[in-house]
């Protein structure tokens, strides 16, 4: 997947400006910076939830644009930030939609079973004729994950699947992340606010300020103190635990 020279303006001014970098296939990659950058919107546009005014997404050799939306969604899942379902639904029947692209409503045994493997991959067996409205925020996060394992795609994208999760459930959440690249070969991309879980749990690191893209690199290449301080306009001091760089800024 190559994302070539994207912008996007609201109200005339810019929030993406000639964003372009490749996404590395079967790596774990972050969208950081701070607030505004851009980071969501150049999710929104690989995902093709939002449009761009000028650039293109190229997937599989194809402006994403020009995809059929079910072929794409066996190619490509998102977890959006809000996932706020009204409906009344169980934990498996939640999972039954990551299908949805293969066989609709009509589910077959094959996918009876690849819905099956997900809920266990997910450690959701003993629940999953729970209501989702009846977990906690983390294993509701977790419903959703299997939903989108089930769905089967090579591409997984999730923006701040840490969003509103305490320290412990963040930290599940990051490691299902790493799981879901070194178990089952995903490539997946991720916007995350918090720079020690993206130092700690991904391979590359996409660093945005004001709509550009100010650092893309391997983790050690971008955590860096000079780096750190100029994104975040903090200053920043770098550690290392079990030799990835951890932030401590000040």
């Amino acid at each position: 997947m190559r994302v070539k020279k994207l912008t996007k303006s609201y109200d005339g001014k810019n929030v993406v400006n000639g964003v372009d970098f490749e996404i590395p296939k079967g790596k774990v990659l972050s969208l950081i910076g701070p607030n505004g950058a851009g980071k969501s919107t150049v999710m929104g546009m690989i995902s093709r939830l939002i449009a761009s005014d000028t650039g293109v997404v190229e997937f599989q050799g194809k402006n994403i644009q020009q995809w059929k939306s079910r072929e794409l969604s066996k190619r490509l899942a998102i977890l959006t930030q809000s996932n706020n379902i009204q409906m009344k639904l169980t934990v498996r029947e939640l999972v039954n939609f990551g299908r949805f692209p293969y066989s609709g409503s009509h589910l077959t045994e094959e996918d009876e079973v690849i819905v099956e493997k997900a809920i266990a991959y997910m450690e959701l067996t003993q629940m999953q004729n729970q209501f989702i409205d009846e977990l906690s925020g983390g294993q509701r996060q977790r419903a959703y994950i299997a939903m989108v394992i089930a769905q089967d795609t090579e591409y997984v994208l999730l923006d701040e699947p840490t969003n509103n999760l305490d320290i412990y459930h963040s930290t599940k959440m990051m490691q299902i992340v790493r799981r879901l690249c070194d178990e089952l070969g995903k490539t997946v991309i991720l916007v995350l606010h918090e720079i020690n879980y993206a130092a700690f749990y991904s391979d590359y690191i996409c660093a945005f300020v004001n709509g550009k893209i100010a650092k893309f690199g391997t983790v050690e290449e971008v955590m860096t103190k000079e780096n750190l301080s100029q994104i975040y306009n903090v200053d920043f001091e770098i550690m290392k635990i079990e030799g990835k760089p951890l932030s401590i800024y000040y």
